[in-house]
Formats: structure tokens, C-alpha cells, sequence
């Protein structure tokens, strides 16, 4: 017998970005309905362009009459709940004064992206409209311009963080909220974003991801905001979640067309969707080396394997051995099961060497002594190593005692490991320090290289 099921629907947050269509899908409306359904909301769009455009620039653009564009804000607003506006490519002096009208007329929260210019030069807004910025500026929750918006709104030229300061606070002045000024325009080994409101400055500093590949990035952030602002989140957390997310959508980009490429809009929810299978092979691997008995690898703190997702950024993205992996009498097992964010000190030594090669997922420690470093020798692999005592004393007691000070030394070590080597190390030793026992860690792009290379360091100590 067959019968109807019993409907159980939920009710996200809705989001309206006001913006231009890409048609290559990096930027613009595309842009914004990915973040936004990412992030767990509603999306909702009212398009004020058309624009054939790909990964390298431009081709044509097409704006929509006003007419048209204040029709798709009423038939959102007539009949959604909207928690929030995201604003990017309003092109013309009419269109920024309809959606200053709109944004105006709401309760909801407004993030302003004043697209001006597009990632590959070509102008996106008329000359004579950038001064009708200034009534949507005071109507906004936030305006996020980069070094170059931020130059044409306020005047002041932006080369550093006190010039990013002073042009956030003019906006301010402008009425707006809050201004986040993008330092990413700005040169320099890391990136400052500085968040202004009426009462403080923050200053949200990450290190810069070498990549030309930043298409879509202006709307993912302020898309990202704008959801988070209406998930009921505060101002400044809504911003730095916005940041971590677009970090990572630039790192872990989408190398798709025949230009640099675009962010990836929905990184964080692949992540999460990488998390099952990583924990998978991990426990794959566990298993095996159980079967295999790598008991004479094991060192005396235990034996732990790491596995992170393809976009780990931190040791609670990465599975590993809750309780590690330790000598019986009858061989070797592990602890209890596996889980994420179980290690510490192994999960940071992966996180540092992805920072030199990314395709990098699995890692497990194993005991270094004599017989360990002859049996490297003799299989020949591409191994580095490091040094801590070199390093003064009141430091190494320091890492001895703090998993934060352990990670920050553990990638300064590892820079000079792999930029020694003409290709990765797929074995580090570490001679140890004060509170830290030697150990060598394998490295590996998936789950059977690992293996393999764990028994073929156990079976050249016993050879």
C-alpha cells in the first residue's frame, strides 16, 4: 500500500542581492546565489544587467530598465521575509538611486559592494554615477570597497593600513554603519581588511594566497556577510567569517576557463562533504596497519594518522586517532575511533606542510632513531629534516608546552625543509628538544601511499 508523506519543510533566511549577471558564473548574481545557498539561506535576486563575460574580461553589457529592476525588488519584497540586502553592479546613476530608494524602505540590513571595476579591468558603473553612491552609502549596514572603490568615494588614496583607516571613517562620517576597506589591492607578503565603525577599528590580517585568480571575489565576500548577517549574527563576526570563507575560496579556487580562473563560492560546503570519506580512509588505515603490526614504528608518545579533507585549514578539519595508536603485547591499537579535531600535534605538521604542497592529505608519525634513518637512507625517498636545538632554549621550553607555539615553530622549521628539495618530502625527521621526542613523519597525497610507505620504512629496519 502506498501513501503520501508527511511534508517537514524549513525556513531559512532570505537574501536579496541586487546585482549583474555574469554569464561565465564567477561573479555577480551566480556568484551571489551560490554563497548565499552555501551559507544556508534563501537566495533571491533582482538582476540590473546582463553581461557576456568570462574568466578573462568582458564582452558586452546590457543594462536592464529601471523599471524592470524596481519589479523584481517588489515581487521579492511582496512576498519574502527578507533578512538581508546584498548590493553589487547597479551600473547607472538610476539604478543606484531605485536601490537606495529599496534599501531605504527595509528594516534589513544592508551590505553595499560598490562593483565599480571588474577583476580584469573593465568598467562596470558610469562615471557620472559614482557620486549617487553617496545616498546608498548612508543607507548601508556596511560598505565594502577595495583599495581602488574606497580611493573613488572618498578621495583619499589607499596604499597602507593608517590611509585604509582614514578612508573607513570617511565613509562612516558618510553615514554608513560600517566600512570594511579590502586591503587585497594593496601590496604586500599579507593582507590587512580593515573593519571601521563609529566606536573602533579592527584590523583582520591573513597571509596572501599567490594566485591571479580572484574573479567573483568582492561578491563572494560581501554575499557571505550578508548571510551571516541574516543568520542573526553581530556586525564584526559576520565580517571575519566573511573573510575566513573568502580565504579560502581564493586558496582552494576554481581553475575552470581559459582565464586565471574564479573563487570558489561553495568551499566551506565542500569541506564539510570531504569530512565523511576522509574519516574513512583514515580508519582504512588504521586497520591496515594494525593487520601489519608497525609496532617497531610506533614511538613512545604513540603513533597517530592524520587524514584532512582537500580544504583543511585547521586541525578540527583534519580525522585522525582519538588517543593515538599504541604498542600491546600482541602487537599494536589504536586508543578508541577516529575523529576530527583528534590531534594536535601531527594534524599541525600536515596543515604546515600543505602550506608548501597542498595535494598533501595524509601523514602518520612514526619512532626515529638509528635504524629508523638507516632504513630512510636505503630507500632513497625524497626525505628533509629539522633541527630545534639550534633554536634558544626559552623557546623550545615554550613549544614544549603550548600546541599554538609547537604549530608556529613547526612551520618555520618546515619552510627550509621544502625549499631545499627540488620536490616535496615525503618523509621529514625531526630530531626533537627539550620535551619533544625525535620522530619522523611520512607524508602522502591519499591513503594507500601512506600505507605503503609506512610498511616499507617497517620492513627496511627489519631487512
Amino acid at each position: 500500500m502506498t501513501r503520501t508523506r508527511e511534508r517537514s519543510p524549513v525556513t531559512p533566511p532570505v537574501v536579496l542581492t541586487v546585482a549583474g549577471s555574469d554569464s561565465g558564473g564567477g561573479a555577480g548574481i551566480q556568484a551571489d546565489l551560490k554563497t548565499i545557498e552555501a551559507g544556508g539561506a534563501f537566495g533571491t535576486s533582482a538582476i540590473t544587467s546582463v553581461t557576456a563575460q568570462h574568466t578573462r574580461g568582458v564582452e558586452s553589457t546590457h543594462v536592464l530598465p529601471v523599471a524592470e529592476v524596481d519589479a523584481q525588488c517588489e515581487a521579492v519584497f511582496s512576498d519574502f521575509e527578507v533578512a538581508a540586502v546584498k548590493t553589487g553592479m547597479l551600473a547607472t546613476t538610476e539604478l543606484v538611486e531605485l536601490v537606495t530608494d529599496r534599501v531605504a524602505a527595509t528594516d534589513a540590513p544592508a551590505v553595499v559592494d560598490p562593483v565599480m571595476i571588474a577583476a580584469s579591468g573593465d568598467r562596470l558603473l558610469d562615471s557620472e554615477a559614482e557620486s549617487a553612491y553617496e545616498e546608498l552609502i548612508a543607507q548601508s549596514t556596511l560598505v565594502t570597497p577595495n583599495a581602488d572603490e574606497a580611493a573613488v568615494l572618498t578621495g583619499i588614496e589607499v596604499g597602507d593600513t593608517e590611509s585604509a583607516v582614514a578612508a573607513g571613517e570617511s565613509l562612516v562620517e558618510g553615514g554608513a554603519t560600517a566600512a570594511l576597506v579590502k586591503g587585497g589591492h594593496v601590496p604586500g607578503p599579507e593582507i590587512t581588511d580593515v573593519l571601521v565603525t563609529e566606536s573602533e577599528v579592527e584590523r583582520i590580517i591573513h597571509p596572501r594566497v599567490e594566485t591571479d585568480a580572484t574573479h567573483g571575489s568582492g561578491c563572494t565576500l560581501s554575499s557571505a556577510i550578508a548571510t551571516r548577517l541574516a543568520h542573526g549574527e553581530e556586525l564584526s563576526v559576520a565580517v571575519r567569517s566573511g573573510v575566513r570563507l573568502l580565504e579560502r575560496a581564493v586558496r582552494y579556487g576554481l581553475d575552470v576557463g581559459q582565464g586565471p580562473g574564479a573563487v570558489h563560492h561553495t568551499v566551506t560546503l565542500r569541506e564539510r562533504a570531504e569530512r565523511e570519506p576522509t574519516a574513512e580512509q583514515v580508519a582504512g588505515v588504521v586497520r591496515r596497519l594494525v593487520d601489519a603490526d608497525v609496532s617497531q614504528l610506533v614511538p613512545e608518545v604513540g603513533m597517530n594518522v592524520v587524514g584532512a579533507t582537500p580544504y583543511a585549514e585547521s586541525t578540527e578539519e583534519c580525522a585522525a586517532v582519538e588517543g593515538r595508536i599504541t604498542r600491546t603485547l600482541d602487537g599494536v591499537n589504536p586508543s578508541r575511533g577516529v575523529r576530527f579535531g583528534a590531534s594536535s600535534h601531527v594534524a599541525s605538521f600536515l596543515l604546515a606542510a600543505r602550506e608548501h604542497e597542498p595535494a598533501y592529505r595524509f601523514a602518520v608519525n612514526c619512532r626515529l632513531d638509528d635504524s629508523v634513518a638507516d632504513a630512510l637512507d636505503e630507500l632513497e625517498w625524497p626525505t628533509g629534516g629539522t633541527d630545534r636545538h639550534d633554536r634558544p632554549e626559552e623557546v623550545q621550553k615554550r613549544a614544549a608546552h603550548s600546541a599554538e607555539e609547537r604549530a608556529a615553530q613547526t612551520r618555520e622549521l618546515l619552510v627550509s625543509v621544502f625549499e631545499k628539495r627540488a620536490s616535496p618530502p615525503v618523509a621529514v625527521s625531526d630530531a626533537g628538544a627539550v620535551g619533544v621526542e625525535p620522530m619522523v613523519t611520512l607524508l602522502a597525497r591519499d591513503a594507500d601511499a601512506l600505507v605503503d610507505r609506512t610498511l616499507a620504512l617497517q620492513q627496511n629496519i627489519r631487512n
